[in-house]
């Protein structure tokens, strides 16, 4: 009798867990759903609470990656759950607005994988093993800037997450997405590469870049930066292909300013640098239709899945 209750306590013979997702297509802003599948154990069961929560890895300022839990919701209290029986329970959970997208126009963005991890807590013991992957995909918005840089010829190199703040920008979540990309033949005699980064809320968003300027013989190199803030709806309907390919027009052609001070003029970008922590890069999301390539999403997980799995030992 004390061996079978060890063995519960250890997960052996207690209750399984399961969650299953609606879609797990979800946008930025969007409303995850789906159930919590349980079936009883061998015993009884006192289950504490059932939550989950959002999960990804981050790269530090010390260039390591660490998982990290960026929402999280309890989706039941405490209950009984007797030997062999089977109970689900629905949920809905908003995403934030903030969320890194991981596909784009149908393609994996290589170095991205988020998960949503059920935690399921019987007796004071936690167990955090289920981990359903997730696709994010971006707004409307987000997809009209997305197009210009494939229209303008970009490719796509790497994408990841930063940990830090961006300066000048309202930002809710500890991290930000990074997507860099080669420029087109015309601006990479200025320019080694462009990054992108959505800080999207319900209203709108702040379009972030960062061009790596590439030193002249009368000119500095260096990072330069530019922001643009726009309604979902104004982004819709912007020129960005016109907007972006002026504005790195610009950048190749001028003396790098560092501190994040861009000066653009008039096409709504404004000057603003970005403060993390010590080594954080510049600003950068996104990619668009033909430019991605990658690994595909099972082997992404198997990466993040032992990742999370030796954190939570």
């Amino acid at each position: 009798m004390v061996f079978k209750k060890m063995l519960r306590a250890l997960g052996v013979g207690g209750p399984s867990v399961d969650t299953v997702l609606s879609n797990s297509r979800v946008h930025p802003g969007g409303v995850l759903t789906g159930e919590v599948r349980m079936v009883g154990g061998d015993a009884d069961s006192d289950i504490d609470y059932v939550a989950l929560s959002l999960v990804t890895r981050v790269e530090r300022s010390d260039d390591s990656v660490a998982p990290v839990e960026f929402d999280r919701a309890v989706v039941a209290g405490r209950f009984s759950l007797p030997a062999g029986q089977q109970r689900s329970i629905p949920f809905q959970l908003p995403v934030p607005w903030e969320t890194p997208v991981t596909e784009v126009f149908g393609r994996h963005l290589h170095g991205m994988a988020l998960g949503l991890r059920t935690e399921l807590a019987v007796a004071k013991a936690v167990d955090k093993g289920d981990l359903d992957p997730l696709h994010v995909v971006p707004l409307r918005s987000q997809e009209a800037v997305l197009a210009a840089f494939s229209q303008l010829g970009f490719q796509f190199k790497t994408a990841d997450l930063e940990a830090g703040r961006i300066h000048g920008v309202h930002q809710q979540l500890p991290f930000f997405q990074e997507i860099e990309f080669y420029p087109p033949a015309h601006l990479a005699r200025g320019i080694t590469q462009v990054e992108l980064t959505f800080v999207t809320e319900p209203n709108g968003m702040a379009v972030v870049l960062e061009a790596d300027k590439r030193a002249g013989l009368f000119t500095a190199g260096g990072d330069v930066y530019g922001r643009f803030n726009v309604s979902h709806a104004d982004a819709e309907r912007t020129d960005w292909r016109a907007n972006i390919e002026q504005w790195l027009t610009q950048v190749a052609g001028r003396r790098a300013q560092h501190g994040g001070h861009s000066g653009h003029g008039g096409h709504g970008f404004h000057g603003g640098g970005h403060h993390g922590g010590p080594g954080v890069g510049g600003v950068v999301a996104g990619a668009a239709a033909g430019i991605v390539g990658g690994m595909v999403l099972g082997e992404v997980f198997d990466e993040i899945g032992d990742f999370f799995g030796g954190d939570e030992d």
